[in-house]
């Protein structure tokens, strides 16, 4: 066997110039790997940025949440505060009237007066308006028909007035109840 080995070296550097010219992706691809590793890094940069961001945003939604229901429930549990601190004046009044020393039916009837005129007040401070609708048409989303009396006025009139009723705004708090007028 008569193996010939190349010993000349240019003939080596002509094979590798010639694998170099034949395969420039190999250089090519080298920068590519690296160009995409910087990407990858950058976007797990950032996805990691935005997970943190997101949670951070998770955990506000999550306490502006709960301090919304500490806040509704406060709300319902306080909510007459005002209105309670003001009949606390009419309370006053009421026990005043009962100790009275020397009662005669002219003080008591000073006294209820008062009284009558300070609820009102507090009424008109928390929009809570009377309805007595006496002469007026029978409307059914104010008004609690007890019974019907055959009348000379139109049909459907309120006649008579059994206990008044009032609103708070626009929202029918209790009914009036009357009686109304039907045809003969």
């Amino acid at each position: 066997m008569n193996t010939e080995t190349n010993t000349n070296p240019s003939t080596n550097d002509s094979f590798d110039s010639m694998a170099d010219e034949a395969n420039p992706s190999v250089e090519t691809s080298a920068s590519a790997v690296a160009e995409l590793e910087t990407k990858l890094a950058d976007a797990l940069a950032n996805a990691e940025k935005l997970k943190d961001e997101w949670l951070r945003a998770k955990a506000e939604t999550d306490n502006i949440r709960r301090r919304s229901a500490e806040d509704v429930l406060k709300a319902q549990k306080f909510g007459v505060e005002k209105m309670a601190d003001s009949l606390l004046a009419v309370k006053d009044s009421l026990d005043a009237a009962l100790v009275v020393e020397n009662p005669s039916l002219e003080s008591f009837k000073e006294g209820i007066d008062i009284t009558s005129r300070q609820l009102t007040s507090v009424f008109e401070r928390f929009s809570i308006v009377e309805i007595n609708p006496a002469g007026a048409k029978f409307d059914p989303t104010k008004h609690q028909a007890i019974s019907a009396l055959e009348s000379e006025q139109e049909p459907n009139t309120v006649l008579n007035v059994m206990q008044k009723g009032y609103m708070l705004h626009d929202r029918v708090l209790r009914p009036a109840l009357v009686t109304v007028s039907k045809a003969k």
